[in-house]
């Protein structure tokens, strides 16, 4: 067996290593997280309706059950014109045939983003989080700022939905418990349209939500710093805030930046529609270490890096052992694809080239999107089957 080492151990990493093994291919993770952290159900950990032991699903667990090894250590450096990879603890590494790199992203850097805590952060954020929640619920009144920022180097590294859905959540949490009159929540961010990735009709449903629920907005503004007691803008004007959260817009990966790899502006990995690392043969990058290529609105979300998982591995059999099957290219399958949860229900968005759709889910999506949650957890480890796409 040609053994392929992945590094990273997140949604892009995991799908990697499954997609490789159900080939025949040795595998082997290189992770410094003992688990998977899934973020798109991370969402409901600060608001404490899902626990942080059921978020991160233990790396082991896979590792037997798909039959890869798994190493936890930091990746420190990569070499492409040595062919190797260094780790932190097991040093320089060049024993294998492929390489897959899925490392995630770094944010880019804002100042004073000490002030500021991340849903789409360090997992440890989300209980951070929770614990800021509960000390403004047990005082009863404050001030509530929610948002995202922006990379014009590559606007697909934008991640805004989980800040929405936690958002919404948090309404719902403090309405339940009687006092959301004593809050307001204001939602930022420095593009005009924050979302407009979703499409229009999303963006109009978005505009209803915000103002049946009495949210403010500060959309448009460039963000100068944040501070303790809120968020400084480049018109000098400032939101006051008693909490916080920031989605800083992905950058390249720092040792990425660090490497002879070929990068876009951004220092995102350039690949070809296969997935491909440009230049390097036998090298992949899926997920949000790669360079997208598609239409103005793409944007790099977990099903997505998955499907570039399953290119790469079916793309490495069919160029470098001569499998029948066709290869498989990432870019004409991009869409944007998320049930929007509200705590209360959820809305459905869909997007591709041709169409875009919203479509509200009272009740019934909030629980669509529980469902998923354990979905993904029971088919990863092949207790029920997994639908393709999802």
């Amino acid at each position: 067996m040609k053994k392929v080492l992945i590094l990273g151990g997140g949604i892009a990493g995991v799908a990697a290593a499954i997609s490789f093994r159900k080939r025949g291919f040795e595998v082997e993770v290189v992770s410094d997280r003992e688990f998977l952290f899934i973020y798109p159900i991370a969402i409901w950990i600060p608001v404490g309706t899902e626990q942080f032991k059921n978020v991160a699903f233990p790396l082991e667990k896979l590792a037997r059950k798909h039959g890869f090894l798994l190493t936890l250590d930091k990746v420190t450096a990569i070499d492409a014109s040595r062919d190797s990879v260094a780790l932190e603890k097991a040093g320089v590494r060049s024993d294998f045939d492929f390489l897959v790199i899925a490392l995630g992203s770094d944010k880019v850097k804002h100042e004073g983003i000490e002030h500021t805590l991340s849903i789409c952060g360090a997992p440890e954020h989300s209980l951070r989080l929770k614990e800021k929640i509960d000390a403004l619920v047990e005082r009863g009144h404050g001030k509530i700022a929610f948002g995202f920022g922006g990379n014009p180097k590559d606007p697909s590294g934008v991640r805004g939905g989980p800040g929405f859905e936690l958002f919404f959540n948090l309404h719902h949490k403090l309405t339940r418990l009687g006092i959301r009159d004593n809050f307001e929540m204001t939602f930022f961010a420095p593009m005009a349209q924050p979302g407009a990735k979703m499409g229009q009709k999303a963006l109009d449903m978005m505009a209803k939500m915000f103002k049946a629920k009495n949210f403010k907005q500060r959309y448009g503004k460039k963000i100068t710093r944040f501070e303790k007691d809120g968020v400084v803008f480049k018109d000098g004007s400032k939101l006051q805030s008693d909490l916080t959260m920031f989605i800083p817009a992905g950058s390249g990966h720092s040792v990425v930046t660090a490497s002879d790899l070929p990068l876009n502006e951004a220092g995102f990995v350039k690949i070809d529609d296969f997935c491909r690392v440009v230049g390097v043969n036998g090298w992949y990058a899926v997920g949000d270490s790669a360079a997208l290529e598609g239409p103005e609105w793409k944007a790099k979300q977990g099903h997505i890096a998955e499907f570039m998982a399953e290119c790469a591995a079916n793309n490495c059999l069919a160029e470098h052992f001569g499998n029948q099957e066709p290869m498989k290219g990432y870019q004409e399958h991009l869409n944007v694809l998320c049930v929007m949860d509200t705590g209360d229900g959820a809305g459905f968005v869909y997007r591709t080239g041709h169409s875009e759709m919203f479509i509200p889910m009272p009740i019934v999506g909030h629980w669509l999107k529980k469902g998923w949650g354990y979905y993904y957890k029971l088919s990863k480890m092949k207790y029920i089957p997994r639908i393709p796409g999802m």
